[in-house]
């Protein structure tokens, strides 16, 4: 086994909490050797950073579904990478394998924290390592057991889900399809507007930078709304209360518009139409499904082989990105699964 302390790891460590939008000097840039694998432990070199909104949040103190990154620590993130040093007989050098590695160059994982980093093996044979960190990852996870189990829809139901072309709104609106639904979703723009109906099958996309969402559901959902996927909060959610449906479902996994308030955060004003519809809101941690995983890994998977799910990756090269490219995802300037390419394969 090589001499891994030969190497040297580059770490972004949360330096300040954030006050709106993250800024440079929230981050704090840092070189140390890599520290060798003790007894059953493993030395990862990262290749693809997964970043995702849910970020922001954990940079905030508070109490929240998973404790917040301490100042000083770098910076938690889902990645996929290789073993380069191993001393744990299930992991061997040169496999793949995904896990929470954190916004660095190479990870060290003592034997005691392979559980809670949720190292595991990858099988390239079911998706690319971008793949892995989208439709495979944490994104398709949260999007398939988001919409099957809480959204529970139903065929000739219709569905919407703002975020469209994102992470989570894209593998959300193609299940919606293959389980039968009518799918309309909510994006900013014509390029991904044209992209989740012309690319993923979308029935309609309503651009909200180009036009009303009020009267853009009106025009595609004139039966109403069945299952709402929610990922950006504020007006829009308050918009699609006021079309939903008896017995709806409202599916709460995020809120992207309102993580950078500097005021507190616009909850619906319209909550009352859950009342008069019998509809249910309820929010989505994808780690409650985590001991189900494989088996929405091995659907998306057959579903990409049968040519009846795409997935889209916007990559950023180099780890020095990692503060701009984060911001990406708050203007919306990225196309797709947000990841940072820290390493040449």
């Amino acid at each position: 086994m090589a001499d891994v302390t030969a190497l040297t790891n580059h770490q972004v460590r949360l330096a300040a909490r954030p006050v709106g939008l993250p800024k440079d000097s929230d981050w704090r840039f840092v070189e140390e050797p890599v520290r060798a694998p003790g007894a059953g432990g493993v030395t990862v070199k990262v290749l693809f950073l997964s970043l995702d909104p849910a970020m922001r949040g954990w940079m905030n103190e508070g109490r929240s579904y998973i404790p917040p990154v301490g100042l000083g620590e770098v910076m938690r993130a889902g990645a996929v990478g290789q073993v380069i040093a191993s001393n744990n007989p299930r992991f061997s050098i040169g496999e793949h394998v995904s896990g929470g590695f954190g916004v660095q160059t190479y990870c060290t994982i003592a034997e005691a924290d392979i559980g809670r980093t949720g190292l595991t093996t990858i099988d390239l044979a079911a998706g690319t390592l971008p793949q892995w960190l989208n439709a495979l990852g944490m994104p398709g996870m949260t999007a398939y057991f988001g919409l099957l189990e809480v959204g529970r829809p139903r065929p000739g139901e219709t569905v919407v889900v703002s975020g469209a072309a994102g992470a989570v709104g894209q593998t959300v609106g193609q299940i919606a399809k293959i389980t039968g639904c009518r799918v309309v979703g909510i994006a900013g723009g014509a390029a991904k507007c044209g992209f989740v109906v012309d690319e993923l099958g979308f029935d309609a996309c309503i651009d909200y930078k180009a036009a009303s969402v009020r009267e853009g559901l009106k025009q595609h959902c004139p039966a109403g709304v069945d299952v709402y996927f929610d990922n950006v909060g504020g007006d829009i959610l308050d918009t699609v209360l006021t079309r939903i449906n008896r017995g709806a479902r409202i599916v709460i996994c995020g809120a992207i518009s309102q993580y950078n308030n500097t005021t507190p955060v616009k909850g619906p004003s319209n909550y009352l139409s859950l009342l008069v519809n019998r509809a249910r809101m309820e929010g989505i941690v994808v780690f409650d499904w985590a001991d189900r995983y494989r088996e929405a890994v091995q659907q998306i998977a057959q579903w990409m082989r049968e040519g009846r799910f795409h997935s889209r990756e916007d990559v950023v090269q180099g780890l020095e990105k990692f503060p701009a490219a984060l911001n990406m995802l708050f203007s919306g300037r990225n196309f797709g699964k947000l990841i940072l390419q820290v390493a040449d394969l």
